[in-house]
């Protein structure tokens, strides 16, 4: 297992605070002889449907060294957790969860959104001090 990203448990508590409940921190996922962990998973009953939301959540920090090397990092964490995901549990969808600076800032560029678009990647925004979601983009 690797180290907690450093906003790693401002964005369980952005998660909680509206509404989740944490399942699994971190989120183990075995595809075959692989075993990869993402940083949390996460459900919340539907009360219309009776049915309960399952997310699993990648936190990432972007707040130092190459932020473009730390989101060819992320992108490529997010597809193969999402192609494993897919076949073990589809009933879950995967989010990546950035800062509210971070995506304010380097996600604004062209190279990222295109990106972020092409690949069809989920993104949670939060507030780092507050620790609340400011943003779901699905």
């Amino acid at each position: 297992m690797s180290k907690r990203d450093a906003f790693h448990y401002e964005a369980k508590s952005a998660l909680i605070k509206d509404g989740w409940t944490v399942t699994d921190d971190p989120f183990p996922i075995r595809y075959d002889d692989v075993d990869m962990y993402a940083d949390l998973g996460a459900e919340r009953l539907i009360a219309a449907e009776k049915a309960k939301e399952k997310i699993v959540v990648e936190v990432k920090s972007f707040i130092e060294g190459s932020l473009v090397s730390q989101f060819h990092m992320a992108v490529g964490q997010f597809i193969d957790y999402r192609i494993c995901l897919e076949d073990i549990e589809p009933e879950r969808v995967l989010f990546l969860a950035v800062p509210f600076d971070a995506f304010h800032t380097f996600f604004r560029k062209r190279l990222v959104q295109t990106v972020i678009e092409r690949f069809d990647i989920r993104i949670i925004v939060f507030d780092v001090k507050k620790e609340e979601i400011v943003r779901w983009i699905r």
